[in-house]
C-alpha cells in the first residue's frame, strides 16, 4: 500500500486518465506477419515525413499510465527525458515504440507529458506531432484525429483480489452485486460495468493508480480494466487476481466483433490528413506481429518501477 501511495504521489505532477473511450467504428486491421528489423531512415527527415523540417518526433503521452507510460526520475532503462517536466524521465511501452518509430525513421524523439483531456487538442493545434498514449482506436477519437496502428491488442478485464468472493468469477454473470468502479471516461465504465446486473457502479477513478488503490483498499470489489493494466498492477502486488473472460459466453458484450475490436486496438493519434506521418509510423508497426507487441509489453511491466 505504502508503495501505491507513493506512486500516486509522485505522478501527481501528471494528470492521467484512461486509455480507451467509448464509440464505434470498423476495426483497424492487423499488423503484417513479419517480425523483420525496421529499415533505418535517413539521418534526418524529409518535410514529406510530417513531423516538419527540425527532423523532431514530438509525442504526447501522460506519463503517468504504467505499463503503457510512466514518469521515473532517472533515465535507467531507456527512459527519455520529459521536456516540459525539467528533471523528470518517461518510460514505458508507449516510450519504447516511439523510440523504434523515431530511429526507424532517423528522428529524434521528444516527449511531452499532457493531460488526456488535453492530448487530441494539441494534435488538432499542431503543438504534438503524435500522441503514443494507450489510446484506443473509437469513432468518437478517430472523428478528431487520424490514427496510426494498432500498436497493442488490449483485452477487457477485470481485477479483483484474493480473498474476494469474486476471485473465483468465471463470467460477468458471477460478479453480479458487486461494488465496482473503472476509469472515468472509459469503454470500462461507460458500457462494460453497467452489463454486470445489480453492479454497484461508484463514481469514476480519475487515474489508474486511483483506480487500484480503490480496490486495494476494500473501497470496491472490483474494477475493469485493459489487460496490461491488470498485468501491471498485479505484477506489484500479488494480493490481485485478473479475471479474464475474452472468448467466453460470459464476456462483456458488444454490438458487432467490430465494436469490440475498435474498443481493445490501441492507436496512435495524428493531425488529421497528416497521411506522411501516419505511413512512416505504420511502416514501423507493419514489421511487428501481436507476439512482437506482447513481448515488449512484458518487457515494460518488468521494469516498472515500484516508487
Amino acid at each position: 500500500m505504502k508503495k501505491l501511495i507513493s506512486l500516486v504521489m509522485a505522478l501527481a505532477m501528471t494528470a492521467s486518465l484512461a486509455a480507451c473511450g467509448s464509440g464505434s467504428a470498423p476495426a483497424a486491421s492487423a499488423p503484417a506477419a513479419s517480425s523483420a528489423p525496421a529499415a533505418s531512415a535517413a539521418a534526418s527527415a524529409p518535410a514529406s515525413s510530417g513531423v516538419g523540417d527540425d527532423g523532431v518526433f514530438t509525442v504526447g503521452m501522460e506519463c503517468a499510465y504504467a505499463p503503457y507510460n510512466w514518469t521515473q526520475m532517472d533515465d535507467s532503462n531507456g527512459a527519455v527525458p520529459i521536456s516540459n517536466v525539467p528533471g523528470a524521465y518517461a518510460n514505458g511501452y508507449d516510450v519504447m515504440i516511439a523510440q523504434k518509430i523515431a530511429d526507424a525513421n532517423g528522428w529524434t524523439l521528444e516527449i511531452v507529458s499532457s493531460a488526456w483531456d488535453s492530448l487530441c487538442p494539441a494534435i488538432q493545434a499542431g503543438t504534438m506531432d503524435a500522441n503514443i498514449a494507450g489510446q484506443s482506436m473509437t469513432a468518437d477519437r478517430m472523428a478528431e484525429v487520424d490514427m496510426a496502428g494498432p500498436y497493442y491488442y488490449a483485452t477487457i478485464v477485470c481485477v479483483t483480489t484474493k480473498d474476494s468472493p469474486y476471485a473465483t468469477a468465471t463470467s460477468i454473470a458471477d460478479l453480479a452485486g458487486g461494488k465496482c468502479t473503472a476509469q472515468s471516461g472509459t469503454i470500462w465504465y461507460d458500457s462494460c460495468l453497467p452489463q454486470i446486473e445489480g453492479a454497484e457502479l461508484l463514481a469514476p477513478a480519475d487515474s489508474a493508480p486511483a483506480m487500484i488503490m480503490q480496490l486495494q483498499t476494500g473501497a470496491v470489489d472490483f474494477i475493469c480494466t485493459d489487460m496490461p493494466t491488470a498485468m501491471g498492477a498485479a505484477a506489484k502486488d500479488d494480493s490481485l487476481v485478473i479475471l479474464n473472460f475474452s472468448g467466453t459466453d460470459g464476456d462483456f458484450q458488444f454490438a458487432s466483433e467490430e465494436e469490440r475490436a475498435e474498443n481493445v486496438n490501441i492507436g496512435i493519434s495524428v493531425k488529421k490528413g497528416n497521411t506522411a506521418l501516419a505511413d512512416a509510423i505504420n511502416s514501423v508497426l507493419s514489421t511487428m506481429t501481436e507476439d512482437d507487441f506482447n513481448a515488449l509489453m512484458d518487457q515494460a511491466i518488468s521494469i516498472q518501477p515500484e516508487v
